[in-house]
């Protein structure tokens, strides 16, 4: 462990020297990598320099501990700082398992009706509104970029951006299928009733992650549709695009602007495809990939939101909340640090092992 701390101490240093070079100062792409990849480390380097001095420090006191006057207060610091090294000591072997290079990214999130008609839809809505809430607690930014609302409430289907501090590490577990068992407003006999809605969570491509090429993208301009509502109008300004190779449709309507509509589109295509890219390496990567927890596609149950017992479980860590209301409105973070602690400690497990 120690041998690898160093070796990224060191780059993070040399990286520090490169950004005091004039050269790195006049390239704008270059700043950028470099600042990029020293923020990456900088909780590592600082979590290693306090390692080392709670080493210098236990080192110190172990050699007071037989001092006539200073033993028993030496004896006592030293029990606190070898608690406090071993705790040092695993938020280290924790920071350096392999980083996911989308942590730090804004998302693109799509939720869909599934199984369940006009339910099903409904929860769509109700997860619409859940992430929304949760967003709103972290004080990250939500966009929406694309929207098909169902004929009972809710969304067929609906997808939105959300911005802010490592987005993508919080709510990358979400992709799968979200079943809800409930008795439905539409439902006159009172029974419970099992729907679908499946939510899709796509960290958002930067400038230099993929570069578009625009001969491959056809772009038609069509009229605005939906039940009316602010951002919705019947001007010809929605977008759709069309990436010939692959056949992912992009959909943009949400701005009255056709030019604001097609950026949005393009964004979005661009996402599409740069996780199109990630899935295809992820496939290859073979072993690494069964450690993850789920598999992100669309068609795996990853949890239930159960309204008669008040309880939210999720099934790829068998772990259960009772509190299913306050996780409707928002109360995400017992789950999503469930699912993250279980993260890393199967990464861990692999790292020993391997």
């Amino acid at each position: 462990m120690i041998e690898r701390l160093e070796i990224i101490k060191n780059h993070y240093d040399d990286l520090e020297r490169q950004l005091l070079d004039p050269k790195i100062m006049d390239n704008y792409e270059e700043l950028m990598r470099i600042n990029k990849e020293k923020s990456a480390l900088e909780e590592t380097v600082k979590k290693y320099d306090e390692y080392n001095k709670l080493k210098e420090n236990i080192a110190s006191l172990k050699e007071l501990v037989n001092d006539p006057e200073m033993g028993e207060m030496a004896s006592s610091e030293l029990e606190e700082a070898n608690e406090k090294f071993d705790k040092v000591t695993k938020e280290l072997e924790i920071l350096l398992i392999p980083k996911d290079e989308n942590d730090g990214k804004d998302i693109i999130m799509e939720i869909r009706g599934a199984a369940g008609g006009d339910e099903a839809n409904i929860f769509a809505g109700d997860l619409y509104r859940m992430y929304t809430r949760y967003a709103e607690k972290q004080g990250w930014k939500t966009e929406v970029i694309n929207e098909v609302p169902g004929t009972a409430g809710g969304y067929t289907q609906i997808e939105f951006s959300i911005k802010g501090d490592n987005v993508y590490s919080k709510l990358k577990f979400e992709s799968g299928s979200h079943r809800v068992q409930r008795v439905p407003t539409t439902e006159s006999q009172g029974r419970i009733q099992t729907s679908t809605a499946t939510v899709a969570v796509m960290p958002e491509a930067e400038e230099f992650d993929y570069q578009l090429d625009m001969n491959e993208i056809r772009i038609d301009i069509t009229r605005s549709s939906g039940n009316g509502g602010q951002g919705v109008n019947t001007t010809d300004s929605a977008v759709r695009i069309t990436h010939i190779p692959t056949g992912i449709i992009v959909y943009s309507q949400t701005e009255r602007s056709q030019i604001k509509n097609k950026e949005k589109g393009l964004n979005i295509m661009k996402t599409r495809l740069y996780n199109l890219k990630l899935r295809e390496k992820e496939e290859a990567e073979g072993a690494e990939r069964r450690n993850q927890i789920g598999t992100g596609s669309r068609a795996e149950k990853i949890r239930t939101y159960n309204y008669p017992q008040n309880r939210v479980t999720d099934h790829r860590i068998n772990f259960s909340i009772m509190e299913l209301e306050r996780v409707m409105d928002g109360y995400l973070d017992p789950i999503i640090e469930a699912l993250i602690t279980e993260d890393q400690r199967r990464k861990l497990e692999n790292e020993q092992t391997s």
